[in-house]
């Protein structure tokens, strides 16, 4: 009955309900999990960038003013922000998140609204925006640990916020058919979502780790 539902799922038919036999679709991509995961890793990002903002309008009106996370030479939000990294495509990258979480808030809202009956494209239009989220995250770690070689604290939850949403959202949309896969994977999908986004965090930290040696031996 799955199969056949992922052969259809280019029209309006329901892409989350619990249709398939019990058991065969986990927590995570029932209409409830799904939005609850959207809801939380949107709330916790938008958080972590609205005060990202407050603390760049801050800089801006007064070039001395020294942000909240300004911890030690190794943790500052003040040092990333004047890096070009900040502003990857022109503008300050915070622009980006203060729209974006926002914006999946309502997605989420729009999904449990509807009981997660929305057409594939919707979805796949989700897929694009955090595969995008997840790139220029993984982007701003590499520029913050291996180039600027100084942390903000409040970035580090955004980064914290788009794994798990970036991870859940493509295992979700694997395990409905949204995105072409065969049987193994769908499982792998279906069983081990959960693996990825621990070893994902455990990357992220062994290369800080690794990297602010000096920073860790005196103490952040």
């Amino acid at each position: 009955m799955v199969e056949a539902q992922d052969s259809r799922a280019d029209d309006s038919a329901d892409l989350l309900t619990d249709s398939s036999p019990a058991g065969r679709v986990p927590s995570f991509a029932r209409p409830v999990g799904f939005v609850l995961w959207l809801l939380v890793t949107a709330a916790v990002g938008a958080a972590a960038s609205f005060l990202l903002l407050y603390e760049r309008v801050q800089l801006w009106n007064d070039t001395e003013y020294v942000t909240a996370c300004d911890v030690n030479p190794w943790v500052s939000c003040g040092a990333v922000m004047e890096s070009w990294q900040a502003a990857t495509f022109g503008f300050p990258n915070i622009f980006i998140g203060v729209v974006a979480f926002p914006l999946l808030i309502a997605v989420a809202v729009s999904l449990l609204a509807a009981g997660g009956r929305m057409p594939a494209w919707y979805y796949l239009g989700l897929q694009a925006g955090v595969v995008f989220a997840m790139g220029f995250i993984t982007w701003l770690w590499y520029s913050a640990v291996y180039s600027i070689g100084v942390l903000c604290p409040y970035c580090m939850i955004v980064w914290a916020a788009v794994i798990p949403l970036f991870v859940v959202t493509t295992a979700r949309n694997i395990v409905h058919g949204v995105i072409p896969a065969p049987p193994g994977l769908k499982r792998v999908a279906r069983d081990w979502w959960w693996v990825a986004i621990v070893v994902i965090y455990l990357l992220v930290f062994a290369s800080i780790l690794l990297n602010f040696t000096e920073a860790f031996t005196y103490g952040l």
